[in-house]
């Protein structure tokens, strides 16, 4: 499927999400015994541990290509997550970059005392298409340890969907070369506003 021309003239670093006035969808993908339970109760079980860093990401096929459309082992449960846009705001403020950038860190000490201090780090990777080949623009991937797990968990989340049927349904499409109507079936995303007051430090 040719790339579209709109997205041929995205800038490199740039949140697109599926997002309402209050809330922005994130997805994550776990094991049946943790998904389950979360979409069927709006939260997750206690199996889930807030003492781990947690990966949030807002693009759906940045998901499929990590979980492989949930066929990967502990990765069969696909959620989507709704979750307070105050909150995920909240967790890109407080946020450091996965990895050291010179010229945007002072020095790599400097970042290591942040990254060690900050409940949330922000990692940028390929964008990907229905192929879950990389597009030349970047994906925000979000990790959460400490009180942004705690938050997440307990204070963000709205609504938790099982979204595993849809990446099955879609994966179909794809294998039989049916891209359109797959497309079709994307949850709808749109540029994020997140401007340089929560991402002018984290643009790696």
């Amino acid at each position: 499927m040719e790339e579209p021309d709109v997205l041929k003239d995205e800038p490199k670093y740039r949140i697109r999400a599926t997002h309402t006035a209050d809330t922005i969808t994130v997805y994550q993908a776990y094991r049946p015994e943790i998904g389950l339970p979360a979409a069927r109760d709006g939260r997750f079980p206690e199996a889930w541990k807030r003492d781990r860093m947690t990966w949030i990401k807002p693009s759906f096929l940045w998901m499929m290509y990590r979980c492989g459309w949930g066929t990967k082992e502990g990765q069969e449960s696909v959620l989507a997550v709704e979750i307070t846009r105050e909150g995920f705001d909240w967790a890109l403020r407080n946020a450091c970059l996965s990895s050291y950038r010179p010229g945007l860190h002072t020095d790599r000490a400097s970042w290591q005392r942040q990254l060690k201090h900050s409940p949330a780090r922000v990692q940028w990777d390929p964008e990907r298409d229905l192929r879950l080949q990389p597009l030349p623009y970047r994906s925000l991937q979000l990790g959460l340890a400490g009180e942004a797990a705690h938050r997440y968990a307990d204070e963000w989340i709205t609504a938790i969907t099982d979204a595993t049927p849809l990446a099955r349904q879609i994966h179909g499409l794809v294998r039989e070369g049916q891209l359109a109507a797959a497309e079709r079936l994307l949850p709808t995303a749109s540029p994020y506003p997140a401007g340089d007051e929560l991402l002018g430090a984290l643009l790696g």
